[in-house]
């Protein structure tokens, strides 16, 4: 299968800007739609944006479309989350995920990486 590594999370202005990266190690990484949730202290988990194999159909929660961003390079067997525009309530632990469907839930993703926090100040 495959190992998923995240990077780019850190601290943050209201407004700024974030970019996500995460790495799969591994030789499989076309096999796999990607997607990207995060998790807020006392929440749940929720479903952020994911994109196809192809990167040609991505999906996104309706609190993150038109800020964030999801792309991939097959080459570099990379996922990205390019967050514009952030607001207080995106601060979160965000996970990358991959799957053999493009899917908004959970229980669809096969892998998950560990996680980097993203923490937003006002």
């Amino acid at each position: 299968q495959g190992q998923l590594v995240e990077s780019g999370g850190g601290l943050v202005q209201a407004g700024g800007s974030l970019r996500l990266s995460c790495w799969f190690a591994g030789s499989l990484f076309m096999s796999y739609d990607m997607g990207w949730f995060r998790q807020a202290p006392g929440k749940e988990r929720e479903f952020v944006a994911c994109i196809s194999w192809s990167g040609g159909s991505t999906l996104y929660a309706d609190s993150v479309k038109d800020r964030f961003t999801i792309s991939r390079d097959n080459r570099k067997s990379t996922a990205y989350l390019e967050m514009n525009n952030l607001k207080p309530e995106d601060t979160a632990v965000y996970f990358c995920a991959a799957a053999t469907v493009q899917s908004r839930a959970e229980s669809d993703y096969d892998l998950w990486g560990q996680g980097t926090q993203v923490t937003v100040s006002s």
